[in-house]
């Protein structure tokens, strides 16, 4: 771990008792900092509660006490799904009190270099493939995988050396708190609309996600989907390298498909078919991880170990089982509906489809297409289900059922499908009506398509 003097003796707010607020508060009291703890639900049977107050932080839960501002921050790292108008962020940017996210305190004391990844979808299956290729017979140092993925980048930051790397996935929650954040390979996957409850605006979220290339100079790489002309466009603002990847074959200067062929800078690499996961957006996945790894000098054949044998990320497009003919997949990351386009097209067979979740305001009128082509029957539940049914309905879609939540979605799906088709859980919403996160929702999924298939 890298020295850092810039905490020490600083009075530190960190708001929201997550993973990362967690493990930065103890990483920030390592680091000499005066430390002060704030979740706004009750937490006070919380053993991280009583541990970060033996390591010697103050702890208060249950409110957000504009007092504390008292005792004169030098800065607040916030949980990243903490929105900008809560009371305790505003206060603090009124007070022009820098507010950042655990990214930029793991940067500081990191000696590894970073890949960092970022984008609207597959973001963390291509951290996923990235760190998998280049911890492929390595004969110094390690891969680790951390951030968004689910895995506290402070608490990695504090054990990797100069022989490692981290393979970083951002969101744009995270990338918003960062100032110093420089990775050797920035990628980008893609830009759809997302989370605009939370920026306010496309041009925001946009905005957010390019921080990553903020502090890059000509000594780095930004590995960028050249299959979209917006991020053409965005690759513009970059002083680093740009290195495309496209599956229509858009650039060669990159990684790509040709003839079949999954391809870097004029090298063959392996097949399109020997991919070991559906779906073109796992082709473009795989396209992005081939050019991070091979710009660090990995070989082909841990390319191709990797590609070939590797079976899907938890909660996305995960595959659960095969039971009575029905294959069940468990795609819970799919929080928006163009993470559910893709996993719609990514199947032939017929699909019985679960969905709904959190209401942000949206109509679902872009899924009708795909309903049509690709589902027999929807099974809905959340606060978006009426909203859902009704696109359900325009669809033409025969079976459409409603129900309180997603244990009784499953039995439900079940007696829709029969032999040869897919039940499918891919909810095009948030988790936050009804579970803590997606995995939550991905579990109960999995538990529940046990009780049937036990």
């Amino acid at each position: 771990m890298k020295a850092s003097t810039t905490y020490q003796d600083q009075a530190v707010l960190v708001l929201g008792l997550g993973k990362s607020g967690f493990n930065a508060a103890k990483l920030l009291l390592k680091l000499g900092a005066i430390v002060t703890v704030n979740d706004g639900k009750e937490q006070e049977d919380n053993p991280q509660v009583a541990q970060l107050r033996e390591l010697g932080a103050t702890v208060i839960t249950g409110s957000h006490p504009l007092a504390l501002f008292e005792r004169n921050f030098a800065y607040l790292f916030k949980n990243p799904g903490i929105r900008y108008d809560n009371p305790m962020v505003a206060e603090a940017i009124a007070r022009k009190i820098p507010v950042l996210t655990e990214p930029e305190l793991a940067y500081e004391v990191s000696e590894a270099q970073w890949v960092s990844v970022t984008g609207s979808n597959g973001k963390t299956t291509t951290t996923t493939l990235i760190t998998l290729m280049l911890d492929e017979n390595r004969t110094q140092g390690h891969a680790y995988a951390a951030g968004n993925i689910g895995i506290p980048l402070s608490a990695v930051a504090q054990k990797v050396t100069a022989a490692d790397v981290m393979v970083t996935e951002l969101s744009s929650f995270q990338l918003l708190g960062t100032t110093t954040v420089k990775p050797k390979i920035a990628v980008l996957t893609n830009i759809y609309e997302a989370h605009l409850d939370y920026h306010g605006s496309r041009a925001n979220y946009v905005a957010a996600k390019m921080r990553l290339i903020q502090n890059q100079t000509a000594d780095d790489f930004f590995v960028v989907n050249w299959d979209l002309p917006e991020l053409r466009e965005l690759s513009r603002q970059t002083k680093a390298q740009v290195v495309p990847f496209s599956r229509l074959g858009n650039s060669e200067a990159g990684a790509y498909v040709k003839d079949g062929q999954l391809c870097f800078k004029g090298e063959v690499i392996m097949p399109v078919t020997d991919i070991n996961v559906p779906g073109d957006h796992n082709i473009e996945n795989a396209l992005a991880a081939i050019a991070a790894a091979k710009l660090m000098d990995q070989s082909n054949d841990a390319i191709i170990d990797v590609l070939t044998t590797f079976t899907g990320v938890k909660h996305r497009m995960q595959f659960v089982t095969s039971y009575e003919g029905r294959r069940f997949y468990n795609d819970s990351k799919a929080t928006n509906m163009e993470a559910t386009e893709v996993a719609l097209k990514s199947f032939k067979q017929p699909i019985v489809l679960l969905a709904g979740g959190l209401d942000r305001g949206f109509t679902f009128e872009p899924l009708l297409p795909l309903l049509k082509e690709h589902v027999k029957a929807i099974i809905l539940y959340g606060e978006t289900k009426q909203l859902l049914a009704q696109t359900a309905r325009e669809a033409g879609i025969p079976v459409i059922k409603i129900v309180d939540n997603l244990t009784k979605a499953v039995p439900e799906a079940y007696a829709a499908s029969e032999a040869g088709d897919v039940v499918l859980l891919s909810p095009a919403c948030a988790s936050w009506d009804q579970f803590q996160t997606f995995e939550e929702r991905g579990d109960v999924f999995i538990k529940a398509v046990e009780q049937i298939t036990d």
